[in-house]
């Protein structure tokens, strides 16, 4: 494990990286951020879900010079959305700098982007088609780029963008450092690499490095209508000492977080959109046990060093697989075992066989619980309060009234079902509103086109399908602390 303070980052930089919670660096970052700093130019092969954001922004971040007002920092982005999620990203990273980062792509109002322009950003991210826009119209100069970042460079020369990017590069000074990172290395792509690169190291995360050998993993299929009612049940009967939930989107995740605490659970969220306080503080309750289930989006939960997690639940099937492996590496650590469930719509079931190709390890189906199972695990987990409690032998003042609550009849029976009854925390069936989302798009190929506007939606979530089948559950496990509904 790679700690962010044993890396060469600035203490501007430290600062930033570790307000957002930032720990651990993942294997793309610690390889690539202390041959970038020394000036190199780099082939990463890694897949989105690794940290590669970081790992080519904030060596691009250290170099910035804020007292200039050039651009010398672009990254080219395949789609619309990855290049909003990488400006985030930066913006975040670069804030205690103050460093402007701005995002570029088609199907935004581009003189809503040329006014922005004029606000002198550092960086720029953006799609092919409308860097090259910008480049034509001489909106956009790039004569002073220090560094170039070429990301998922594959993705892009599957959508046709290969001459684009040929073309900005032309536009770009040879004497820039280029960081180019791709999934796979396909021909076109080592061409580019020989032509624009000079010398390029070769980080790469190795297969190796993304295996999940101690941990279960299940999936549940169901209707998107079913998958918070099927969540609760699975966390009365697993009990869960430390979960999180994850979910592809923010407000998702604020749904989510709501949902739970209305069902008693100890429950909270972060996401992006958080105020940094409030963000450190959520993480602080985890560790410290005072809540037992993070509800998070992946950027939130990325890179985190949080120990002790035993559950892992995919509300939302991710949409990249090296997502899925980052997500329930949350659990499985330092030799204990761990159990991811992810839940899937019968539309996303071809994401799931690409998952499993990834991990090279096929998911037992779990079949969703009952009403009635949900409540004997909460009545196993009863049981194991009682037991605790005898072995705390500090019973002494309570076996007086005891013995006479036993001499009063034969209401032993009657006696221990009450006690039960009392400390169970019945299943909480309240009404909760989880908006529907739609479901991934399909994984079967389609041509592309070189359009930016036609690749604005890379899929929600939605409905669809039948639940059953798979294995059942082991309901004798420990109660999960729960709120007081009046709390």
């Amino acid at each position: 494990m790679t700690l962010f303070s044993e890396l060469p980052i600035s203490p501007v930089i430290q600062k930033s990286i570790k307000r957002m919670g930032f720990e651990e660096a993942t294997p793309i970052q610690a390889g690539t951020i202390p041959l970038s700093a020394e000036g190199k130019d780099i082939i990463g092969q890694a897949q989105t879900g690794t940290g590669k954001t970081a790992a080519f922004g904030i060596p691009m971040l250290e170099k910035v010079d804020t007292k200039s007002s050039a651009i010398q920092g672009l990254i080219i982005a395949p789609t619309r959305e990855l290049a909003i999620q990488v400006s985030e990203e930066l913006y975040k990273i670069g804030s205690d700098k103050r460093v402007r980062v701005l995002s570029v792509y088609g199907g935004q109002d581009i003189q809503r982007q040329i006014r922005a322009m004029k606000k002198r950003p550092h960086i720029i991210v953006g799609t092919p088609g409308r860097l090259l826009d910008h480049i034509n119209r001489r909106t956009l100069k790039l004569d002073e780029v220090e560094t170039l970042v070429l990301d998922e460079a594959d993705e892009m020369l599957n959508m046709g963008f290969i001459d684009d990017i040929e073309s900005i590069l032309k536009n770009v000074p040879e004497t820039r450092q280029t960081l180019l990172f791709s999934a796979t290395m396909p021909g076109p792509i080592r061409k580019i690499a020989e032509r624009f690169m000079r010398d390029p190291e070769v980080v790469k995360v190795k297969a190796k490095e993304m295996t999940v050998e101690n941990i279960e993993q299940f999936f549940v299929k169901a209707h998107e209508r079913e998958k918070f009612d099927v969540l609760s049940r699975l966390i009365n009967v697993q009990s869960p000492e430390l979960a999180i939930v994850f979910g592809r989107t923010k407000r998702r995740v604020d749904e989510l977080a709501r949902a739970l605490e209305i069902r008693g659970y100890m429950a909270e969220g972060i996401h992006g959109d958080l105020t940094q306080a409030k963000r450190m503080s959520v993480l602080k309750k985890f560790k410290e046990g005072r809540i037992d289930v993070l509800v998070a989006t992946d950027v939130a939960a990325r890179g985190l060093d949080i120990s002790g997690v035993t559950h892992v639940y995919n509300y939302d099937i991710p949409q990249d697989p090296e997502s899925y492996v980052h997500r329930i590496g949350r659990t499985g650590r330092a030799g204990k075992k761990g159990m991811a469930m992810t839940f899937v719509t019968p539309r996303e079931m071809n994401y799931l066989r690409v998952v499993e190709q990834t991990t090279k390890k096929k998911m037992e189906q779990m079949r969703p619980p009952s009403s009635s199972e949900a409540l004997e695990g909460l009545q196993r987990a009863a049981i194991d309060e009682l037991k605790e409690t005898v072995k705390k032998n500090n019973l002494e003042e309570y076996k007086v009234i005891a013995r006479e609550l036993l001499n009063d009849g034969d209401e032993s029976l009657d006696l221990i079902a009450a006690a039960l009854k009392i400390l169970t925390k019945e299943p909480d069936e309240t009404p909760v509103d989880i908006t529907p989302e739609r479901p991934l798009a399909s994984k079967k190929k389609k041509p592309y086109r070189k359009d930016d506007k036609k690749y604005g939606n890379r899929g929600g979530n939605r409905s669809g399908g039948k639940s059953g089948g798979g294995k059942p559950y082991n309901s004798r496990q420990r109660q999960p602390k729960r709120q007081s509904r009046e709390g």
